[in-house]
């Protein structure tokens, strides 16, 4: 990657004003190209470490197996009066969530192992602007994460999962879930920022990925413990998994899709420019 940046860079012979855009439509193309290696980049660490690829994309389908083969009989029973959907369709939509919180984790340590082993001054000594090296980070945690659910689908699809969706709802189901994923990056890299090592990182994360436990993913929130119930039905994920599991199934949604826009936006405002400024203090360091 070095070297595609490297020779990107020695065959740029223009002045500096030229790569900022003197010229109309120079500056856009530079800022294209370079962001273009560095979500490259971001791809090829997922290519060269299938390890992480498959334990994220292999942990939320062994949770879900496990719910719907061992614990589905006693569960469903339990909660046909407020669930009123075969429970593989009733859990699908909270473990895709899950899967999305699983690979964002690999984002955390991608951004901390970039801060941490002096990459970050190799960039910082070519003309790229610091922030697409977030953008790239973001945009490739985008693509993994979006066919890690693609494999979980269809895994679904196969131990009997019946989507009733149509192609709007369909579009729509998949519109929320890459909300979701896009903020669950973003806030992968603030943790990845703050920490100071990868462990540290997917220790940071470890409270965000619980969230999908105490919440209507597996169980509805009316069959919990009255303290955990009130957790569950205003915290950011069950209004996701609502808006999702309604789109894809046909239960009701009522007010989820719009606290699940306000969840997903809200804290995409709060948390992009606290990355960019923290970013920028620890590059200018």
């Amino acid at each position: 990657m070095n070297a595609t940046l490297i020779h990107h860079d020695t065959h740029d012979t223009r002045p500096e004003n030229a790569r900022a855009g003197s010229r109309p439509g120079t500056g856009a193309r530079w800022l294209a190209s370079d962001a273009l290696v560095l979500i490259t980049r971001g791809l090829r660490h997922t290519l060269r470490s299938p390890d992480s690829m498959i334990t994220s994309v292999a942990l939320p389908i062994m949770l879900m197996l496990m719910f719907v083969y061992v614990f589905g009989g006693a569960i469903e029973g339990g909660i046909e009066h407020v669930a009123p959907v075969a429970y593989v369709d009733y859990v699908v939509p909270g473990v895709i969530l899950l899967t999305a919180g699983f690979g964002a984790a690999i984002t955390a340590i991608n951004v901390t192992n970039d801060m941490s082993t002096g990459v970050i001054d190799r960039f910082r000594s070519l003309p790229i602007g610091n922030w697409i090296v977030v953008l790239g980070h973001v945009v490739a945690s985008l693509a993994r994460n979006l066919f890690a659910t693609a494999l979980v689908v269809g895994v679904a699809l196969l131990i009997g999962f019946r989507p009733t969706a149509s192609v709007l709802e369909w579009a729509a189901a998949i519109g929320a879930i890459t909300l979701f994923v896009l903020m669950m990056t973003w806030v992968s890299v603030l943790f990845g920022l703050i920490a100071k090592t990868p462990d540290g990182a997917s220790g940071f994360t470890f409270f965000v990925l619980f969230l999908p436990y105490v919440s209507s993913a597996f169980v509805p929130p009316e069959t919990m413990p009255s303290v955990l119930h009130g957790f569950a039905e205003h915290q950011p994920v069950t209004p996701i998994i609502e808006t999702v599991r309604g789109l894809l199934t046909g239960t009701p949604i009522g007010n989820s899709a719009w606290l699940a826009i306000a969840w997903c936006v809200g804290i995409l405002v709060l948390v992009m420019p606290i990355s960019g400024r923290l970013f920028r203090r620890r590059t200018t360091s």
